[in-house]
Parts: structure tokens; C-alpha cells; sequence
């Protein structure tokens, strides 16, 4: 109902655009903190790291250094407060400094979202293949770091073990609402600010007499390239263009510096629904699959795809994560 202008386009592209991008994954958070919150209430998760203590020796590391590492998939964060447990301080140490390895759950939208758009028939094989990567960058950090830079600190290994119990669903429930509950906070907050700073550098300098409505397919091409945000992305550009990155996803990269659900947000304000196609109604994934107008071919193929969610897994955490270390 709102006329055509700046306040329409911030609300349908900004914000729609880039908190609606992320927020639609929140089931599949939901799922993966309820199932780790199962193994902790079960009492297994000690049991674990009892078990696994031998292989950590393999390469470095205590048995306790288990739990943070599996904590991380769901957040780094609290695995790299949960570090504070293990006695020996090179352990401790070793294992805050591979932890943002783990992918945690705020990959998990870009994941989703790539892997739904460009590999649908081996989406199972290529997910996997994302977090063994992630735990191989790991468990080779933490030997170069064992063997080069930390000396030998070994210190006995002694874990209470508490009962084993069965899990109730009130407080798995619980447990799953209260992270669910810090994501939908993170949409209302750094993802929603974020997004409507990315939507203004993308959108302005520009006439404000004319809205995207009234822009042809040219003219709204012509204006991003011109843009704030586009300056910017082709001053970074030269550094990822050898993975095959543009512009956009130089941006997407550099925005998910404080938070990952960022990356996600960022492209969609960078790929309007009212794309090359002219189909308002297509997901954030067929957009990116589109032909590129200027180029003749897509900005994502299935190898940059995935050479972006791999630059997504192992370049540098989140602010947050850097800060907790």
C-alpha cells in the first residue's frame, strides 16, 4: 500500500529482503540445538570425551577438548568458554584456536541455501563434505600447533562422569527455545542493522524521484554498478577474484565478518526478487542460478558455490567468537 520510494524499497529490500532471507532458517537451527541439548541432558556427552580421549591424544589434545569441539558446531562461543574446563593450558589453548573450524550453526543458512540451489541431487554428500573439511582444517591445525609452537603439556586425564539419565522433552524444549530465542534476537538486531546498511549503500547515490518500480532491467543494473556498496566491493574484488569471486559475494564475505548469518542477508539485498527474471515470487537460490545480463553467464556456478562455502568455513570468525578468545 506504501507509494513507490525510498521507505517502500528499504522495508521490501532491506529488511523483508535481508532479515527474510535468514529467518526462514530457523527451523533447522531449532533442530540442531534441540539434538545437542538431548546428548548433554543424557549424560552421554562426558562419556564422549572419556571415550575419545585416546584419539585427541592422536593429535594433541585431552579427552575434555571433545565437548567445546562439539559444542562449536551449535556456537563457538559458548564451546570456547566451555574450554575454560581443560586444565592444561596448551590443550586450552589448541583447542579455543581450532574451534571456529567447527561449522557452527550460523553457517548453516549459507550452507542451506547454497547446497539447496546447486546441488540438489548429492545435497547429503556435499553438506558432509563441508564439516569433515572443517574438522580435517582442525585436526591439522592442532598437530602444526602441538608440534611447532606449544611444547608437550600433558596432564592426566580425570572427568567426573555423571549418571546416565533419560533426557526430558520439557527441557530440551527449553534449552532448543533459548537458543532459538537468541537467534530471532540476533534477526531483531546486528542482522536487521546490517542489513538496512547494506541496503543503503547498495541503493543510494541515485534520484530519489524514482523508486526501483519505475528503474527498467538496464537502469537498475546501471545504478548497482554505480553504487556505494559496488565501489567498494570492486576496491576489495581484486583479492578473491582468483577463487572466482565478484564484486557481490566480496561484499556478502566482508559483511559476515561480524556475524555469518550476514553473508546470507547480504546477498539478498544484492539479488532483489525482482531480478533479471522479472519473477518476483523466486527464491534467493534461483537468483543466484540466474544468467548474469552483463556477463552472459551465472555469478554462481556449482564450483563457486562451493569454493564459497568452504571461504565461508575457514576464513576468519566471527566478531563475537574473536572476542570470546
Amino acid at each position: 500500500v506504501l507509494s513507490p520510494g525510498p521507505i517502500k524499497d528499504m522495508l521490501v529490500d532491506g529488511i523483508i529482503g535481508g532479515v527474510g532471507g535468514v529467518i526462514v532458517f530457523l527451523p533447522n537451527i531449532l533442530i540442531l540445538y534441540f539434538c545437542i541439548s538431548f546428548m548433554e541432558d543424557s549424560g552421554y556427552m562426558a562419556r564422549a570425551a572419556f571415550i575419545m580421549d585416546k584419539i585427541m591424544h592422536k593429535i594433541g589434545l585431552h579427552g575434555k577438548s571433545f565437548i567445546p569441539l562439539v559444542m562449536g558446531f551449535g556456537c563457538n562461543v559458548p564451546a570456547i568458554i566451555a574450554t575454560r574446563s581443560i586444565e592444561s593450558k596448551s590443550s586450552r589453548l589448541i583447542t579455543m584456536l581450532i574451534n571456529p573450524f567447527m561449522s557452527c550453526s550460523a553457517r548453516l543458512p549459507i550452507y542451506i541455501l547454497l547446497v539447496g540451489a546447486f546441488f540438489p541431487n548429492n545435497s547429503s554428500l556435499v553438506f558432509l563434505s563441508l564439516y569433515f573439511i572443517g574438522i580435517l582444517a582442525a585436526v591439522l591445525t592442532a598437530r602444526l600447533l602441538r608440534r611447532f609452537y606449544f611444547k608437550k603439556d600433558e596432564t592426566p586425564f580425570v572427568m567426573e562422569l555423571p549418571p546416565y539419565r533419560i533426557p526430558t522433552l520439557r527441557n530440551s524444549l527449553r534449552h532448543m527455545w533459548g537458543k532459538g530465542y537468541q537467534y530471532l534476537q540476533k534477526m531483531g538486531g546486528v542482522i536487521l542493522v546490517a542489513s538496512i546498511i547494506v541496503w543503503a549503500l547498495n541503493y543510494f547515490p541515485r534520484d530519489l524521484n524514482v523508486s526501483d518500480e519505475q528503474m527498467t532491467g538496464q537502469q537498475v543494473i546501471e545504478h548497482q554498478q554505480n553504487s556505494y556498496l559496488a565501489q567498494i566491493g570492486k576496491f576489495i574484488t581484486p583479492v578473491v577474484e582468483p577463487l572466482g569471486m565478484n564484486w557481490k559475494m566480496s561484499i556478502a564475505l566482508v559483511s559476515g565478518s561480524s556475524a555469518k548469518e550476514i553473508v546470507v542477508s547480504t546477498l539478498g539485498v544484492l539479488y532483489p526478487s525482482e531480478s533479471a527474471s522479472g519473477n518476483p515470487e523466486s527464491s534467493l537460490g534461483d537468483r543466484l542460478a540466474q544468467i548474469n545480463p552483463q556477463t552472459g553467464k551465472p555469478d554462481f556456478t556449482p564450483l563457486q558455490a562451493f569454493s564459497f562455502m568452504v571461504f565461508v568455513l575457514l576464513y576468519f570468525p566471527c566478531i563475537a567468537t574473536i572476542t570470546a578468545i
